[in-house]
């Protein structure tokens, strides 16, 4: 299933998230694969699309940030798939 997660760094945790990103890669649990991920150019925040079947996976992930940003992460379909709910 894919993911989407939005977050934001508040202002005060910008050092510590940008140094903990830098030591990590912000790489995701075993079973989450990241298919795409953009950053805002002022660093505040970003967008990440994941894909897995594992939700607590993406649970266990959120927890290692969320001393630092705040994430909403939300199940998204594509166009496809929500073109065929229209009807």
């Amino acid at each position: 299933m894919v993911f989407v997660s939005i977050y934001t760094v508040p202002p005060e945790n910008r050092n510590a998230a940008q140094d903990r990103f830098v030591k990590t890669g912000g790489q995701p649990p075993k079973g989450v694969k990241i298919m795409e991920r953009w950053h805002s150019a002022g660093g505040g925040r970003g967008v990440t699309i994941f894909e897995t079947n594992d939700p607590q996976a993406i649970a266990s992930w959120a927890q290692q940030w969320s001393d630092l940003i705040n994430l909403d992460i939300y199940p998204a379909i594509d166009d496809a798939a929500f073109a065929k709910l229209l009807h």
